[in-house]
């Protein structure tokens, strides 16, 4: 099926310029949005977004303000936070995506951070179903045992002593996330050290999350070394009043050595987990073949 590639500029509420991709096949009959990851330009998503539009489905792909392609000349200085992403960055997109696919249901995935967003989101209400990729919460003691014993140097020890000193954390020299604004890693840091996470560490998101209504599906693996089973199950139990399915999938289930958290998105992985997981999941039923690996269910 032949689609149509566009690369756009939108203009965020607050008039910052947002790069997106949106991949649009000739007759779509659903409109899917791809949210990233914390420190992961969008051409990391274009395979999936591709596959998906041959599957008949209208894409939309971003890189929140200061990141990829929306990052500005000087990071340094710089002014961003986490929800300056979710309710300015990822609301034009989704807007965006409204107008270039109308009337059409519309649905989200979300990788880590991308899947922590959507409650903060204007125009969540909309959508027809929310899937998460390796998603959870970030606090800092339930993160899985390999990310734990090196996530104290980076919350206490690099964050708070680079971050102020160059106007920006500098993650990319690092080997760590990669380059982030000021405002999005000092945020982010207040998150990871709340046992609560976003919920507990920003006022009213409690409530934000309490009050999406959306179906929930949460795909995580077993040999992810960023996101444990704890930290899935806590991010998704304050889905209080959404029906949330949450999935644990072992790489042998799929056939796999590995997964990890950003093997998902391999090209290579359509048959294994995109055919076999993420349409099962976009179109309301949980994959047969991951019932068994099933953390909870609602």
């Amino acid at each position: 099926m032949a689609s149509r590639l566009e690369e756009r500029q939108l203009q965020a509420g607050d008039g910052v310029a947002i790069a997106a991709r949106f991949v649009t096949p000739a007759n779509p009959k659903a409109a899917v949005l791809i949210a990233p990851a914390m420190g992961v330009p969008q051409r990391f998503y274009a395979p999936l977004a591709q596959w998906l539009a041959r599957q008949g489905m209208a894409v939309a792909t971003f890189d929140y303000r200061g990141m990829g392609a929306s990052r500005p000349a000087r990071l340094s200085g710089f002014p961003a936070t986490i929800m300056d992403w979710a309710q300015l960055d990822a609301s034009a997109v989704l807007e965006a995506l409204e107008r270039q696919a109308p009337g059409l249901p519309r649905y989200w995935i979300g990788h880590s951070l991308g899947g922590q967003i959507p409650p903060l989101v204007p125009g969540h209400e909309r959508l027809e179903r929310i899937v998460t990729v390796a998603c959870g919460s970030g606090y800092w003691r339930e993160n899985a045992p390999a990310l734990k014993r090196r996530v104290w140097l980076f919350w206490f020890g690099a964050v708070p002593l680079l971050t102020p000193l160059l106007g920006y954390f500098p993650g990319k020299r690092l080997n760590m996330v990669g380059d982030l604004p000021r405002g999005v890693v000092e945020q982010w840091r207040r998150w990871c050290l709340d046992p609560e996470y976003a919920v507990g560490a920003e006022p009213g998101v409690r409530e934000r999350f309490a009050a999406v209504r959306t179906p929930v599906v949460s795909l995580s693996f077993s040999d992810d070394d960023f996101m444990s089973a704890r930290n899935t199950e806590s991010l998704h139990g304050f889905y209080a009043n959404a029906p949330c399915s949450l999935l644990r999938i072992r790489p042998q289930e799929a056939g796999l050595a590995r997964i990890g958290h950003f093997g998902f998105f391999r090209a290579e992985h359509e048959q294994a987990l995109w055919q076999r997981y993420l349409l099962p999941a976009l179109q309301g039923s949980v994959p047969e073949a991951a019932r068994a690996s099933a953390i909870t269910g609602a």
